[in-house]
């Protein structure tokens, strides 16, 4: 396995390991071509050594890689070293959502739902290409810095699905769909079923089903209600309540046909959280047969063969259609409704016949009351005392979380009244909310009351920490602890420590509203930068290159050379290309041009005897016996004769050897000594 420093492919280079699971390790790395951090996903060893699997998957992730989405974590490339095989995938900043939620309990409403709109956007991008992801879990869904979703692993886990799971089969169970569970035919609707258990699990901080094998949590699924969300988190609005009751339909049909569909109701529910606008088919599923103790002796059996996989055998499921006819008779049960509806009907005809009858013949008039006039009793029609009439009474209904205009609404309905009596902070209730009523759910009262609200503005103040200089891991949780949601960012930093918070917005000690997002700007310690080559430049190209590369010169030294002129760079204590802090001092050795002296000779010669001399033979040879130059056959006019030679190298003295060639046939040697000057 890579260890920190290594190169993947000549390209990646290892920073180091952040992450292991079943059948993977994770690590960050720097790809050094297109300068950007990237994770990449290397197969443990048993994995590697099934050459079936392999091929399998690399021909998913290829698939996956042709897909590129906000909202799923991309896959760059795909290959294989020394035995290795590895993906190269999208590096995200954060948290899986599994993290998420089991910091913060339960989320919600809101939060869910949003959180839910971008892993469908990113399902519906994906089964738009025919990928189906079969592993929609918490833990395969990461929430960025910036408070993004983003699905990971499409693709994969088809390839895994068919090989030996591990570890994390226990995980994957809590959220596979029925059809996975019976090792049925899986399409886009698994998916959304899983999705469901997701949503479920923000809401409410726990999972639908659970156990202490995989079989057991396999069987619930296929054979066990679910308890409502709403009674672990009674806040929960009924249209995410019904969304997630029917993306969890134990039938494929009664579920969501598509993501499509999902992303138009969850989107509903940040506006009309409270409508009941969620429409599940009215079709009665068929009665689940309960699955048989040796039933589930083979279940067992057959997980055991295949290591744990999370395919239980499907139950027989007995089909019964309680709308049709069987041999020309009607099914009991709507035999039964047709009869009571009969009842039912005849029932309210009678009535309205007895109505109309006693209004005929004043069976319903008040008794007449007797006047005397004059002592003549006369009959009047009584007069119905309107004072003494019984008040028509309503049931209360709850308009807490409600706005003033939805809830004046509500209570129209049942004729009642509103008024708003003032406002308060609330930490439960959003800004604008009713957050009291006087008159509680479910108590009578008079039609035509009043009732007072107030309403929230929404959470108090509280001073926000100082977290300037913490470690940003006890920044964030000191801010979700004060009931603050923490926005991380990250910059370079020349001084701050990797890890360090620099800077927050707002600032520390300022007054905000718990929910309010508090933005760190974390310090990812000096920036990496690649050091420029400058032999051979002059020092003030080289400074220059040097500064805008992000990089300091510290001190000059000088050198003679021979190769490099005079004021340029010989050598640079840190080579070209390697990364380096920005700020990374840098010492360069400058040429102080070539080490050699050189000299120039002038000298003069006379003849013993000029009328006699024909020619002359003459050497110049330097003290260190190199021989400078020569002049042979010299025809010499007059005396005395002058020589010169210059760029000696090195030499500032020597001789002068000179033949002479008489005009009797004879010759005769010369020698004098002679200084050179300094060129």
């Amino acid at each position: 396995m890579p260890t920190a420093g290594t190169f993947v492919a000549d390209r990646y280079e290892i920073i180091g390991k952040i992450g292991s699971g079943g059948m993977s390790d994770v690590y960050k790395a720097r790809d050094h071509i297109l300068g950007r951090n990237v994770a990449i996903k290397v197969l443990k060893q048993e994995f590697s050594e099934d050459v079936n699997f392999v091929m399998k998957f690399r021909t998913e992730a290829q698939s996956a890689a042709g897909m590129e989405h906000p909202n799923i974590v991309n896959i760059y490339d795909v290959g294989s070293e020394s035995g290795m095989h590895y993906i190269v995938m999208e590096y995200v900043e954060g948290v899986t959502l599994k993290t998420y939620i089991e910091k913060k309990g339960q989320l919600t409403y809101k939060e869910a739902a949003s959180i839910a709109i971008q892993i469908s956007r990113g399902m519906e991008a994906a089964h738009a290409k025919n990928i189906i992801h079969r592993d929609i879990k918490p833990q395969n869904i990461l929430i960025s810095t910036e408070g993004k979703a983003k699905v990971t692993d499409f693709g994969i886990a088809k390839a895994v699905s068919n090989n030996t799971i591990n570890a994390d089969v226990m995980g994957s169970v809590h959220y596979a769909s029925p059809e996975q569970a019976r090792n049925g035919f899986v399409d886009n609707k698994s998916d959304i079923y899983s999705l469901g258990i997701v949503m479920y699990e923000m809401v409410t901080g726990r999972v639908p089903f659970d156990g202490e094998t995989t079989v057991s949590i396999a069987i619930q699924h296929l054979q066990e209600e679910m308890t409502a969300p709403s009674v672990y988190a009674p806040e929960l609005p009924i249209s995410l309540e019904k969304i997630i009751i029917k993306c969890t339909q134990k039938s494929p049909d009664r579920r969501y046909h598509n993501v499509s569909e999902l992303l138009v109701d969850l989107k509903q529910v940040l506006v009309h959280p409270n409508e009941d606008f969620v429409t599940i088919s009215d079709g009665i599923q068929s009665k689940t047969k309960m699955i048989e103790p040796n039933e589930v002796k083979k279940i067992k059996s057959a997980r055991a063969a295949r290591q744990e996989e999370v395919r239980p055998k499907e139950p027989e499921i007995e089909e019964e259609d309680d709308e049709e006819e069987e041999d020309g008779f009607l099914n009991p049960k709507l035999e039964k409704a047709i009869t009571i509806g009969g009842i039912v009907a005849a029932l309210i005809i009678i009535v309205l016949i007895i109505y109309f009858v006693g209004n005929v013949f004043g069976l319903f008039k008040g008794a007449p009351d007797k006047v005397k006039d004059n002592d003549t009793e006369t009959s009047e029609p009584s007069v119905i005392n309107t004072e003494k009439e019984k008040t028509e009474q309503v049931k209360m209904v709850n308009v807490k979380g409600l706005t003033v205009a939805e809830a004046r609404t509500e209570l129209s309905k049942i004729g009642l009244g509103l008024y708003e009596q003032g406002t308060q902070a609330s930490e439960q209730y959003e800004k604008g909310q009713i957050m009291s009523q006087d008159v509680e759910e479910g108590t009578e009262v008079d039609i035509h009351t009043t009732i007072n609200v107030y309403v929230s503005t929404g959470a108090g103040e509280i001073k926000i920490p100082n977290i300037v200089g913490y470690d940003s891991e006890a920044a964030m949780n000191m801010l979700t602890d004060q009931g603050f949601v923490p926005n991380r960012k990250y910059e370079y930093s020349d001084t701050a420590a990797s890890g360090k918070v620099i800077s927050q917005d707002p600032a520390g000690d300022t007054a905000a509203k718990k929910g309010d997002t508090v933005t760190l700007v974390v310090s990812q310690g000096k920036e990496a930068v690649a050091v420029p080559d400058v032999y051979n430049r002059s020092q003030e190209e080289a400074t220059n290159m040097l500064t805008q590369a992000g990089l300091t010169v510290t001190s000059t030294t000088t050198e003679p050379s021979d190769t490099v002129p005079k004021g340029n760079v010989i050598n640079q204590s840190i080579p070209s290309g390697k990364y380096v802090d920005r700020g990374t001092g840098v010492t360069l050795v400058i040429s102080s041009g070539s080490n050699k002296t050189f000299y120039y000779c002038k000298a003069t010669i006379s003849a013993p005897d000029s009328d006699e001399v024909v020619s002359a033979d003459i050497v110049l040879t330097g003290s260190n016996g190199t021989q400078i130059q020569t002049w042979s056959g010299i025809k010499i006019s007059s005396f005395p004769y002058s020589i010169t030679a210059s760029d000696i190298e090195n030499c500032d003295s020597g001789t002068i050897k000179v033949t002479w060639y008489l005009s009797d046939g004879t010759s005769r040697e010369q020698t004098e000594n002679v200084m050179f000057t300094k060129q």
